[in-house]
C-alpha cells in the first residue's frame, strides 16, 4: 500500500515539484481534516492487513502500567525532591502527583474505551483536532520514546555494574575519532534493546508475561526497601533535620516546597500512557481498560508514598544523597542492601524499557495507517499479530543511538513531549464532549479552552518568577478566582453535546480542566533546554509534514483510501442509533 498511496506525488521528480507548488491548498485541505471513530475502527485499522490478537486482560494492563511507571526514576527523583524542595513532606508531594496522574489517566481511559485502537493519543487527537495536531504530537512522542529508551538502556548498564560490583568502564570503551559525548561505546545497552525488540516482535502475550515476572520481582525489591526503611528508620527524622540550622518540621519549606516537589516527582508517573496503546489487544476494552489504567496509577501512588516515607525515616532530609538516595541511605549500615537495591533498580529499568518499546511501536503503526508516514510501518504480521515493521525499525534505531551516545547528551530525562500530549488529550476530552460537528458551534468551547489555558499559564509564570512578597499571593489568588469563574460560566452556559456510551470522565468539565491546569503548571517547572529540544523536534516534524506527510495523505484521500467525507456520514448513519454516532461525522 505504501507505494500506490503515494504514487501521484512521489512517482517522479516532476510530480513531486508540482505537488510542492500545491502545498498551501493541500495543507488547508488535510491539516484540519478530522477522522471519525468509525473510520479508525474499520478502514484505517484494515490497512495493517492482519488484526492484532485480543489476548490481554485487566491484570495484564495493571502489570504493564506498573512496569511502565516504576523505572529507575523513583530511585533518583525521590532524593532530589526531598533534599531540595519538600523535606519529609515528599510523601504528600507523591500523593499530589499521583492525583494529577489519575486525572490525566481518566481522560485517556474515556478515549481508549470509545476507540480501542493501538494509536493512543495520536488517534484521540486525530478524531478531535485533526491530522496536523495529531502528527505534531505523535512525532514528538515517538522522538521522545526513542531518545529516553536509548538513555534508559545506557542507565541500565550502570545499575547492573553497581549490582555486580563491576565498573562500567570494563564494558565501555572510547573511540578517539568520534566527538566528545559520542565516543563512549557501550555494547551491552544496544544488546538489551535488541533482545527486547525480538520479544515484542514475537508476541504481545509473551511480552506481557515477561513484564509480569520482572514487575513482580521489582515490587518484591521495593517492598524489601520499604520494610528495611521502616525497620531500621527513626520516626524523629520526619520532623528533625540533621543540622539544627536548617528548617525543621514535617513541612520545612511550606506549601510551595510540597508543590515544587510534586512537579519534580510527577515524572516518575509517566508510562501509563503506553497502556492505552495496547487497547486494540484487550479482550474486553469497556471493563479492562478503566481497571488497568486507573488501577496501575493507584497502586504505584501507594508504592511511591511508602518508599518516600521509608527514605524519610532512614535519614534526616538534609542528609539525603541527591544522586542515589536509597543506596546511600543503606550503604553506611548494610553494604549488601545497597547491592540488592541495584538489582531491584535493574528490574525496574527493564520493565519500563519493555513497556515503552511496546508503546512506541504501536504509535508508529497507527501513524503508518493514517498515511502520514509510509504505510510499511502499519503492517501487522499475520503469524505474530504484532506490528513487526514498526517494532524492528524503532528497536534498531534505539539500539544505534544507545551504542555511542552519552546519557547526558541524550536528555535530562524530562518528558516535555509527554506532558504536552497529556495537556492536549485533556483538552480533547472536553472539546469532544461539548462539540458535535454540524450540530453545535465549536467557538464557545474553543474560547473556554484558550482562556483557561491562558489563566493557567499566567498562574504558572507568577508562581515561578514573581519574588516572594505581598503581591504574589494576591496575584495567585486572582488567577485561581478567574479560572474558577471561567469554568463555572462555561459549565452553566454550554450544554454537553454528547454523553459517552460506555465510560466517561466524571464531574465534567471540572476534572479534565484541573488536569489541563496541572499539566500547564508542570510544563512551567521544566528547564530551558527541554523547551529548546521540544521546539527543535516540533520544527523538524512540521518540515516532514509539509515536505512529505501532507502530500502522501492528500494522495490517499484522492485514491479513496481515506474515504470521502460524505461517504463517512452515510456509513455512520447506518450504525445502530447509539448516542455517540451522530457525533462522528466529519
Amino acid at each position: 500500500m505504501g507505494t500506490h498511496s503515494s504514487s501521484s506525488s512521489f512517482s517522479a521528480l516532476q510530480s513531486y515539484l508540482q505537488a510542492l507548488a500545491q502545498t498551501p491548498r493541500r495543507l488547508a485541505s488535510r491539516a484540519p481534516s478530522v477522522s471519525s471513530s468509525y473510520e479508525e475502527l474499520s478502514r484505517v485499522k484494515a490497512r495493517s492487513g492482519s488484526d492484532m490478537q485480543r489476548t490481554l486482560r485487566w491484570f495484564d494492563l495493571v502489570g504493564l502500567g506498573i512496569g511502565g511507571m516504576v523505572g529507575a526514576g523513583v530511585f533518583v527523583t525521590t532524593g532530589r525532591a526531598s533534599r531540595l524542595y519538600a523535606g519529609p513532606a515528599i510523601v504528600v508531594s507523591y500523593a499530589i502527583a499521583g492525583l494529577c496522574a489519575l486525572l490525566s489517566a481518566f481522560c485517556y481511559t474515556e478515549f481508549a474505551v470509545h476507540i480501542p485502537v493501538a494509536g493512543g493519543a495520536f488517534s484521540y487527537l486525530r478524531i478531535t483536532f485533526g491530522e496536523f495536531a495529531a502528527f505534531l504530537t505523535g512525532a514528538n512522542l515517538i522522538t521522545e520514546y526513542v531518545m529516553s529508551n536509548a538513555a534508559v538502556s545506557r542507565g541500565l548498564t550502570s545499575y547492573m555494574g553497581a549490582a555486580m560490583g563491576v565498573s562500567t568502564t570494563k564494558w565501555r570503551f572510547i573511540l578517539p575519532l568520534l566527538p566528545n559525548g559520542f565516543n563512549e561505546i557501550d555494547l551491552v545497552a544496544p544488546a538489551i534493546v535488541l533482545i527486547l525488540t525480538l520479544i515484542i516482535c514475537y508476541s504481545t502475550r509473551e511480552s506481557s508475561v515477561v513484564n509480569m515476572i520482572l514487575t513482580t520481582l521489582h515490587i518484591l525489591f521495593i517492598a524489601f526497601v520499604i520494610l528495611m526503611g521502616l525497620w531500621k528508620g527513626d520516626w524523629n527524622n520526619f520532623t528533625h533535620p540533621g543540622n539544627p540550622q536548617h528548617p525543621s518540621g514535617f513541612f520545612p519549606y511550606g506549601a510551595s516546597g510540597v508543590f515544587n516537589g510534586a512537579a519534580m516527582v510527577y515524572l516518575s508517573y509517566i508510562g501509563y500512557d503506553a497502556v492505552s496503546t495496547m487497547a486494540e489487544e484487550v479482550r474486553d476494552p469497556v471493563k479492562d481498560i478503566p481497571i488497568g489504567v486507573s488501577g496501575s496509577v493507584i497502586i504505584v501512588t501507594i508504592l511511591y508514598c511508602l518508599m518516600a516515607a521509608s527514605m524519610s525515616m532512614l535519614l534526616p532530609y538534609d542528609m539525603i544523597d541527591v544522586e542515589a538516595p536509597f543506596s546511600a541511605a543503606f550503604s553506611g549500615r548494610s553494604e549488601w542492601v545497597a547491592r540488592v537495591i541495584g538489582v531491584g533498580a535493574s528490574f525496574g529499568i527493564l520493565t519500563s524499557l519493555l513497556v515503552a518499546m511496546l508503546g512506541q511501536a504501536r504509535y508508529m503503526c497507527v501513524i503508518g495507517r493514517s498515511n502520514v508516514v509510509p504505510a510499511w510501518f502499519a503492517r501487522v504480521h499475520p503469524k505474530t499479530s504484532t506490528p513487526v515493521n514498526a517494532s524492528a525499525f524503532l528497536g534498531i534505531f534505539t539500539a544505534a543511538i544507545a551504542l555511542f551516545t552519552d546519557l547526558n547528551i541524550l536528555l535530562n530525562l524530562v518528558s516535555i513531549g509527554t506532558l504536552f500530549v497529556f495537556y492536549m488529550v485533556s483538552n480533547a476530552v472536553i472539546y469532544r464532549r461539548y462539540v458535535m460537528v454540524g450540530t453545535t458551534k465549536p467557538w464557545p468551547t474553543l474560547s473556554f479552552l484558550c482562556l483557561f489555558s491562558l489563566t493557567s499559564t499566567i498562574f504558572t509564570l507568577v508562581w515561578h518568577f514573581t519574588p516572594p512578597g505581598k503581591p504574589k499571593p494576591f496575584l495567585l489568588g486572582a488567577c485561581v478566582v478567574i479560572a474558577i469563574s471561567i469554568l463555572q460560566v462555561f459549565h452553566c452556559m454550554v450544554p454537553q453535546a454528547r454523553k459517552p456510551a460506555f465510560w466517561g470522565v466524571p464531574f465534567m468539565p471540572w476534572l479534565p480542566s484541573i488536569s489541563i491546569f496541572l499539566n500547564v503548571f508542570l510544563l512551567g517547572s521544566l528547564d530551558g533546554p527541554s523547551y529548546v529540544r521540544f521546539g527543535f523536534f516540533s520544527a523538524l516534524a512540521v518540515l516532514v509534514y509539509v515536505l512529505y506527510s501532507v502530500h502522501a495523505s492528500f494522495d490517499a484521500e484522492i485514491e479513496g483510501c481515506l474515504g470521502q467525507k460524505n461517504v463517512e456520514i452515510v456509513e455512520e448513519s447506518k450504525q445502530s442509533g447509539e448516542e455517540e454516532d451522530p457525533s462522528q461525522k466529519v
